[in-house]
C-alpha cells in the first residue's frame, strides 16, 4: 500500500467506483440515518416528485467519499471537508470516487474531491482536508 506521504501536488490516490447503486442500498440508507423521504426509494413517489425516477440521497454519495481515504486511516485522518451536489444519482448509476492532492503543507493535505457517474457527469465535487499524524 502506497502512503500519503509519497503523494505529489497534483497526483491523485487510487480511484474507488462503487457497485450499481441499488434499490437495497438505498432503503438501508434510509433507515440508517432516518431519512424516509420516498423520492429515494419509491418509484411513484418520485414520479409524483417529477423526477425521472428514484433518485439517491445525497448524503448517501457524500458518505461513500470516505472510501477514498478508509486505507489510509493509520496515517491520518479527515478534518474537514465541503462539498456541492451537482448532479443526481440514480439507480443502477457505477459512481467512481476522485481525489486529487490539491494543496499539501504543515501535515495537512487538501484535495479535490468528486464523484463522477458512468456517463462521466459530474454529481459531486468539493474538497477534503486530511490531517497526517
Amino acid at each position: 500500500m502506497s502512503t500519503l506521504t509519497q503523494l505529489k501536488v497534483g497526483e491523485s490516490i487510487k480511484e474507488v467506483q462503487l457497485k450499481p447503486v441499488s434499490r437495497i442500498d438505498l432503503i438501508k440508507y434510509a433507515g440508517a440515518s432516518g431519512d424516509y423521504n420516498p423520492i429515494h426509494t419509491i418509484d411513484e413517489e418520485a414520479a409524483n416528485a417529477g423526477l425521472p425516477g428514484i433518485i439517491a440521497h445525497g448524503m448517501w454519495t457524500m458518505g461513500n467519499l470516505a472510501k477514498l481515504f478508509t486505507p489510509y486511516f493509520e496515517e491520518g485522518f479527515v478534518q474537514d471537508y465541503s462539498i456541492r451536489f451537482k448532479g443526481m444519482v440514480f439507480l443502477d448509476d457505477i459512481i467512481t470516487l476522485k481525489a486529487t492532492l490539491k494543496e499539501a503543507a504543515d501535515h495537512k493535505l487538501r484535495f479535490q474531491v468528486q464523484a463522477v457517474n458512468q456517463n462521466g457527469n459530474v454529481v459531486l465535487k468539493g474538497e477534503v482536508l486530511f490531517n497526517q499524524y
